[in-house]
């Protein structure tokens, strides 16, 4: 239950934002819909044992609106660049390159994951030092995200 509120805020507000990303710039949207996603995951820079269900809700919330937000506008903005003899190709890209920063996320999560604990089992003796790598991955996405607010808005217009 507690990983339902993500999709479900994303499914409520995606139809929505999809048809704002015709109306304003798509860059603008996503753009907002990226700093959303850093403040859900800077959130979670604070989470420790006693975290309440609440607090995990919201900062699940925050990016499946920004990522409501972000994919429409972001996805019409991609495929608009593309001419469309090559639509097929370019969706293959982007699908492929959306799969490979996924990838790379949990690469990179691991990797601390690793750091920290090593390849000892997660039980309670470890969780504070899984907390410390998992709050150093949430710093790391988030400044990425926040990296990526200012590439989205210094790209060229859509439209």
């Amino acid at each position: 239950m507690v990983l339902i509120s993500q999709p479900v805020v994303m499914a409520a507000f995606s139809p929505l934002v999809g048809k704002l990303s015709d109306k304003i710039e798509p860059r603008v949207v996503a753009s907002i819909g990226m700093g959303f996603s850093a403040a859900g995951l800077f959130l979670f820079t604070f989470i420790d044992p006693d975290t309440n269900f609440g607090f995990i809700n919201t900062g699940l919330m925050l990016p499946g609106f920004g990522f409501a937000l972000f994919t429409s506008p972001h996805t019409n903005a991609v495929m608009r660049a593309i001419v469309k003899r090559f639509y097929s190709a370019g969706s293959a890209i982007f699908g492929a390159m959306r799969l490979i920063g996924q990838m790379l996320s949990m690469g990179i999560t691991m990797v601390l994951f690793w750091l920290s604990i090593g390849s000892a089992r997660i039980t309670p003796e470890y969780c504070p030092l899984f907390l410390t790598s998992l709050r150093t991955a949430f710093i790391i996405f988030a400044t990425l995200c926040v990296g990526g607010i200012f590439a989205l808005l210094t790209r060229g217009k859509a439209r």
